[in-house]
């Protein structure tokens, strides 16, 4: 049998798709009409297209669709020429604005106003910041450009909240089941089981996507901070709720579109939910989370165990200065032989944790519990990316948006379960948001009093 479509036919291929793709878009920018079946052909190639493919389509929109030097070169030097005081100048820096705006947002937004294409950009942002971390092209001009037409979308008038209630469409509910990553659910009764008088769930939506959940929350609310997920989600969680309700909880948030990343739509969620549950019952004084620590132990304590500690400021020999000498003995003492050799305890240690069956042994916890809790506070608040903000994706979302954390705050084996184990040897952390904090919002978001609230408050209890 002959074969088809070999290493050479896809050079040839990819080339002319890109340029017929680059074509579509340089129609687009140019013309008022047509605009729909423009806005298809383009995603019909783009669908098609792998990362490789992907990243060629972002540079050639880069270098292809742009402000041309020469209609600037004059403008700018008559523009050089004129005194502050010259009665051309503003007129001249007018003109400036005008030309200077960018024609790929100009495409883009006709791209927004298409059926299809405000998800269509949502998706093209997510592969945009895919390609970016590995991409030697510089993309940020190209991001910028869909940020800014984003930021413009999702703000006042086109976002709303709305709670997903027990009454609300099995489609709704099955939706947010699906789509919850922190906390994943194996069947529809467990997303019914976070659904209740004191079991919250409070959905973004975007007009132009009334079924397509932006970003979703789930809320616990009860007496005092939570410190393990069973209090939640657990049996324990769901009979009998315990004592007079005071605090909230945000235990699973969720962004469902990559694109959106970065433009601060949690911060306007938890904001607006902590508004909704105060004016719904003034109990409520108190707001934080139970969070995840998704990174501790595949990305972080595990290799620093290892030896592989050059990305971080804890390094692989003053992991044992966190134990006490008893402990570290009755480590040891698990390794092959029970030997006592303190050379080999991150080997030991890392045997251990990799293997999950510590979490049975009671008086193995208790030796485990205080230095995992000082190394995770560690995690937390000392080890920092290239930009200088904290390694943990959780702790720079929730410090970033105001919230506080503390040692205290950190809560060994909150989440026992596999994923829990594997993601941070069951670690979890409350963070905490001030009570001055919604005050902040409002004054950085003069638009937040007026985004709707879809649905009626429940009566005070």
């Amino acid at each position: 049998m002959e074969m088809t479509g070999s290493g050479e036919d896809i050079r040839e291929r990819e080339p002319r798709n890109i340029d017929r793709i680059l074509d579509a878009f340089k129609a687009l920018e140019k013309e008022d009409s047509g605009i729909e079946d423009l806005f298809q052909e383009i995603r019909s190639f783009y669908e098609d297209f792998g990362g490789r493919e992907k990243e060629m389509v972002f540079g050639a929109l880069l270098e292809n669709i742009e402000v041309p030097k020469e209609d600037l070169t004059e403008l700018m030097q008559t523009l050089l020429q004129c005194g502050k005081d010259d009665p051309l100048r503003h007129g001249l820096l007018a003109e400036l604005r005008r030309r200077i705006y960018s024609p790929r947002l100009k495409l883009f937004r006709k791209i927004s106003h298409s059926p299809g294409g405000l998800k269509f950009l949502l998706d093209f942002r997510g592969d945009l910041l895919s390609v970016r971390r590995r991409s030697t092209l510089d993309l940020e001009p190209l991001d910028a450009d869909i940020v800014f037409l984003l930021e413009m979308l999702f703000q006042e008038g086109f976002l709303f909240l709305e709670e997903i209630t027990l009454n609300s469409s099995y489609n709704q509910i099955a939706l947010i089941k699906n789509r919850d990553m922190v906390h994943p659910m194996a069947s529809i009764d467990e997303m019914g089981q976070r659904l209740g008088k004191d079991r919250r769930c409070f959905v973004m939506y975007h007009r132009l996507l009334p079924f397509e959940p932006v970003i979703f929350i789930e809320v616990a609310l009860t007496q005092g901070l939570v410190r393990k997920m069973a209090d939640i989600v657990g049996p324990s969680g769901t009979e009998g709720r315990r004592g007079r309700i005071d605090t909230a909880i945000f235990y699973s948030i969720n962004n469902t579109q990559n694109g959106l990343a970065g433009l601060g739509l949690g911060k306007i969620l938890i904001g607006k939910v902590v508004d909704y549950l105060r004016e719904e019952d003034e109990r409520i004084k108190n707001f934080a989370t139970l969070s995840p620590m998704p990174g501790f132990w595949r990305h972080y304590l595990k290799p620093i165990l290892e030896g592989n500690d050059e990305n971080f400021s804890l390094k692989q020999q003053d992991v044992i200065s966190f134990f006490q000498k008893k402990p570290v003995e009755k480590i040891l003492g698990h390794g092959p032989g029970g030997g006592r050799d303190r050379n080999a305890f991150n080997e030991v240690l890392l045997g251990i944790l990799s293997a999950g069956e510590w979490v049975k042994d009671e008086e193995l916890c208790s030796d485990l519990h205080g230095p995992m809790v000082k190394i995770a506070y560690h995690y937390l608040v000392s080890e920092k990316n290239r930009r200088g903000k904290p390694l943990d994706p959780v702790t720079n979302f929730h410090l970033g948006v105001g919230a506080t954390v503390s040692a205290k705050n950190v809560n060994f084996l909150a989440n026992p379960s596999q994923k829990g184990l594997s993601e941070s040897c069951g670690m979890m952390v409350n963070y905490v948001y001030s009570s001055n904090w919604l005050s902040q919002i409002r004054r950085s978001l003069r638009w937040f009093d007026r985004l709707e609230v879809k649905g009626l408050f429940r009566a005070s209890r």
